[in-house]
């Protein structure tokens, strides 16, 4: 008797799971009518057809090379790819496994006439991917032109009403308090205690420092949005003044936050947790009486002295412990053999 597997997929394009079971229906039906029997099913479900970095399609063709089946079954020949390039690498090496493809929706003569007609189905699925992320790109960009919101992330002080970005009171004053500040010269570390002593948070806690940098660096909030080279000013209500916001993008070009030291890298600069306070280790440097300077590692915490007892630890002292703690766990024949074992799999 004849034996397939099925592969099933569908994109993200308001498509669910009963797509994949209208698909595994249909070709059942198709296998039944040609005493074919299903071995096995293959699904990806939410990817796109012009991609073959498919899990469960990558996982087919591979297993296709242990010969324990004919023919894979699927429900139009888009489902298997929408490149007609990729589906020709794919259709030999299931070819030089014994495997043929079949549609099961889909009439393809057993002829060299069916050549032409698989050729051109294939070409057609091609053609409407393209196309279709072109009218997606052009609707976009109409939309852009409108001053709707086009989707994505939205950021802080910002939200979305009929399609449309408009400023959330409440958010916007932090962002023109955070600006107002750092314009002033205020720390955004200080800047951030502000705020948390005034009951300000972000999603329930206090504002990161990344988080604050990107709100300081986001031409957004002047209402300037940049895509592929076009400038759109019609789509996020001005928050701060334009000349605001060059001063703040010059205060924080001559002051890059975490800019590190021009001769002297710290292998470990805020890559370590105190184990006392449970704040950043960072880097410090210092000038003995005698004129020779002393690089070290500093917790922030004592730092900024927020209580913290950790005491500061020579910067190549430090270094060393870690290396050399890390090449003699690497050298350990266990960890080897987990090393070994997560690359090959993350391979296949």
């Amino acid at each position: 008797m004849k034996t397939a597997v099925i592969y099933a997929r569908y994109s993200s394009d308001n498509q669910t799971e009963q797509s994949i079971e209208g698909q595994l229906r249909v070709c059942k039906q198709y296998a039944e009518q040609h005493g074919i029997l299903i071995l096995d099913t293959y699904i990806d479900r939410a990817m796109t057809g012009t991609n073959d970095h498919r899990a469960d399609f990558q996982r087919m063709i591979k297993d296709s090379g242990k010969r324990e089946w004919q023919h894979v079954i699927v429900y139009k020949l888009d489902r298997f790819s929408r490149d007609k390039y990729a589906t020709a690498v794919y259709k030999k090496a299931l070819k030089d496994n014994g495997v043929t493809l079949l549609s099961a929706t889909e009439c393809i003569p057993d002829t060299p006439e069916g050549i032409i007609v698989e050729s051109l189905l294939e070409g057609m699925g091609q053609f409407y991917s393209v196309e279709l992320s072109q009218k997606v790109r052009r609707g976009m960009n109409e939309s852009r032109q409108k001053g709707q919101f086009t989707g994505g992330y939205l950021i802080y002080g910002y939200k979305v009403v009929n399609k449309k970005v408009i400023i959330d009171d409440e958010k916007a004053e932090v962002v023109r308090y955070i600006y107002e500040q750092f314009a002033q010269g205020i720390y955004v570390k200080d800047i951030i205690n502000a705020l948390t002593e005034k009951g300000v948070l972000n999603r329930g806690k206090p504002f990161a420092r990344n988080t604050v940098y990107n709100i300081l660096k986001n031409e957004k909030y002047s209402g300037i949005y940049r895509f592929n080279n076009e400038v759109f000013d019609n789509i996020y209500p001005q928050i701060i003044s334009q000349d605001l916001f060059e001063r703040v993008r010059e205060k924080i070009g001559e002051n890059k936050y975490g800019k590190r030291s021009v001769d002297v890298v710290y292998l470990l600069r805020n890559k370590m947790k105190c184990g006392y306070c449970g704040k950043t280790i960072s880097a410090e440097t210092g000038t003995s009486k005698n004129g020779s300077v002393k690089r070290y590692y500093k917790c922030f915490g004592r730092k900024n002295r927020s209580g913290c007892k950790k005491s500061v630890i020579k910067k190549d002292y430090l270094e060393t412990l870690v290396i050399d703690t890390i090449i003699n766990e690497l050298s350990k024949p266990k960890t080897m053999e987990r090393i070994i074992s997560g690359i090959l799999a993350e391979q296949e």
